[in-house]
């Protein structure tokens, strides 16, 4: 135990060097001041980092470690190898100019958003890496373009200049709270003029890689973003740890995608009268075919509920009223156990507005402690009224709801404490998105087949909505990435097939494109978490004295409402299910069943 204990301590170490942004982000502060080499020989490094470590670990036997010891060797071997996908296959750094806004923005977001260390003491982190910020930059314009064969993505290059601004809010807001502290704290005070240089050799090399951006790079970004099949699965494998398929994914989301479907046109034809009064049900004689009659009952009551919203200035404080209720919810029921690690709810920073619309910001597992943002993005500022009610019909009171559950608790937020709090160090770091976005789905439904809301259908209709789009986006994410889905395509499926605003659904074609893989976690996540917990079920139900035996667990018509199973207690399950980080679904499967 204590040699692999030692030599994983010795792999996280030179993994932290070669990685300090994600070192930061994990909670070891050794590299604060460092970015990663972007350069050739940089990336040599990396990979001559990952080669040795796998074929190390590949070597040590099954013999010589513990059961638990074997999981973490495995995941680490896995990780590995999806880190050398990276480096040597997909190579964004080539061809994604918005990866490097994202690096800049990781790289100075948490040391100016958490209190791990003295203000100080963070501060200096900050400046040693604005004064290194032209390097990064430099290695940056060195990169991009050098692939022949995968040009620079022009999407992915407008998004980035676009968000190039937030780097410098966040420079901005590092002199805003040395000036503030300096009158009071005399080692700030000191910093100031070193981190007032900085910051201005910072804005040069900023504004300088924007009119490269603009003027150099623009006329040569003729990429459209698109993996491609063969990358696309590559990627996929490593992503799911698993030799799920995209075809696999189509198919199970397809059979998902008319089964809510199905589940919304009964519910909204039920509440019709309340929502539209006044108007008669849709049917076929007058919308000249089901399919239309159904189309129209949805959108008409989904537009209604959606009108009862917020102003948008009082999102946040929506999501913070709704969280405390969700809470009361869950100790109510006996649900799970509630963390008390601090939550903090606000906008989301500049330089992230363009990824999504909500979204959490964990501390790492080694920073013990500290806060986690749940983040609300504001419409754009330069929106039209027309849009910007668009997006808060979308994010209308009830949407929150399930938004907050998902975000915060029982979703992303709890299951993320419980994570940093597992006694592996390597599961803990190393995170599977398919665990925490399957998670955060699954668990949502849980709380509906409990009695959140029960007394109101209109919530049900608008989860059913919220998972019905976690099933298009994976739809959206093959048809995009292996296919050509076109953006008429795309938006026809959202808007028509998942009842969603324009607003939104343009915003996701973007994200759609930007991203690969990710938008499909959702859905593969929360079906491999519904399949955990069944299993579970069936084994318990088999050892009880019911004599249905595993048959007691039923097969639903739609995802969710299994009732009740001998010997099955959900508390009991989830925190079983989070007690282990957040691993890929085969080892959380492993670790609890044994397979």
């Amino acid at each position: 135990m204590a040699v692999f204990a030692e030599r994983a301590d010795a792999f996280l170490g030179e993994f932290f060097r070669l990685y300090p942004v994600t070192a930061t982000a994990i909670g070891n502060h050794a590299f604060d001041g460092d970015w990663p080499d972007l350069t050739d020989a940089g990336r040599a490094r990396r990979l001559a980092f990952i080669d040795g470590w796998s074929t190390e670990l590949q070597a040590t036997p099954d013999s010589s470690l513990t059961p638990d010891e074997r999981i973490d060797r495995d995941l680490l071997i896995s990780e590995l190898a999806a880190m050398r996908f990276d480096e040597a296959e997909l190579r964004e750094g080539s061809w994604d100019p918005l990866s490097y806004i994202y690096l800049l923005g990781g790289g100075i977001f948490p040391l100016l958003a958490r209190d791990f260390a003295p203000l100080a003491t963070r501060l200096a982190s900050v400046a040693s890496r604005l004064e290194r910020l032209p390097e990064v930059l430099k290695a940056a314009r060195s990169q991009l373009g050098t692939i022949n064969y995968r040009p620079v993505s022009a999407l992915h290059l407008e998004m980035a200049r676009k968000q190039l601004p937030g780097i410098h809010s966040l420079a901005d807001d590092a002199l805003a709270q040395a000036t503030a502290a300096a009158a009071s704290d005399p080692e700030v005070a000191a910093l100031l003029p070193r981190l007032e240089s900085a910051a201005l050799k910072a804005r040069r090399s900023l504004n300088g890689f924007a009119r490269y951006l603009q003027v150099d790079l623009r006329p040569r970004s003729y990429g459209d973003g698109r993996l491609g099949r063969d990358l696309f699965a590559r990627k996929l494998r490593h992503t799911f740890r698993s030799d799920l398929t995209d075809e696999q994914i189509l198919t199970q989301a397809r059979l998902e995608f008319d089964a809510v479907r199905a589940e919304m046109i009964r519910i909204s034809r039920r509440i019709w009268k309340q929502w539209v009064p006044g108007e008669p049900v849709p049917t076929a004689a007058r919308e000249g075919s089901q399919e239309a009659a159904d189309q129209k009952c949805v959108s008409r009551v989904t537009a209604a509920i959606g009108r009862a919203h917020r102003p948008a200035a009082e999102l946040v404080q929506a999501c913070r009223d709704s969280y405390l209720e969700i809470v009361e919810f869950c100790k109510r029921k006996n649900l799970i156990g509630v963390p008390d690690e601090p939550l903090e709810i606000d906008w989301t920073p500049p330089f992230l507005r363009e990824f999504a619309g909500a979204m959490l910001d964990s501390p790492g597992p080694l920073d013990k402690g500290q806060t986690t943002f749940y983040f609300i993005t504001p419409p754009p500022d330069d929106w039209t009224p027309e849009q910007v009610e668009s997006f808060l019909a979308e994010e209308n009171d009830r949407q929150l709801a399930l938004t907050t559950i998902h975000e915060g608790t029982p979703g992303h937020y709890l299951q993320l404490v419980y994570s940093n709090r597992c006694p592996s160090v390597v599961r803990a770091v190393f995170g599977s998105g398919v665990f925490v976005e399957g998670w955060a789905v699954y668990v949502t439904q849980v709380m509906m087949d409990l009695g959140f809301h029960a007394d109101d259908p209109a919530l049900a209709l608008i989860h059913w909505k919220f998972y019905l789009r976690a099933i298009v986006n994976a739809l959206l994410d093959v048809g995009i990435h292996v296919g050509s889905m076109t953006e008429s395509e795309a938006m026809g499926l959202m808007v028509q097939g998942g009842f969603q605003e324009e607003s939104e659904a343009r915003k996701k074609w973007d994200r759609a494109r930007l991203t690969s893989t990710q938008l499909s976690t959702y859905f593969v996540g929360s079906m491999e978490m519904w399949n955990l917990e069944k299993e579970r079920r069936r084994r318990l139900a088999a050892a009880s004295r019911d004599p249905r035996g595993a048959t007691a667990v039923p097969e639903p018509r739609i995802v969710g409402g299994l009732g009740r199973t001998p010997g099955f207690k959900y508390r009991e399950h989830l925190e079983s299910v989070i007690a282990h980080g957040s691993p890929p679904i085969p080892v959380i499967r492993k670790i609890l069943l044994g397979e």
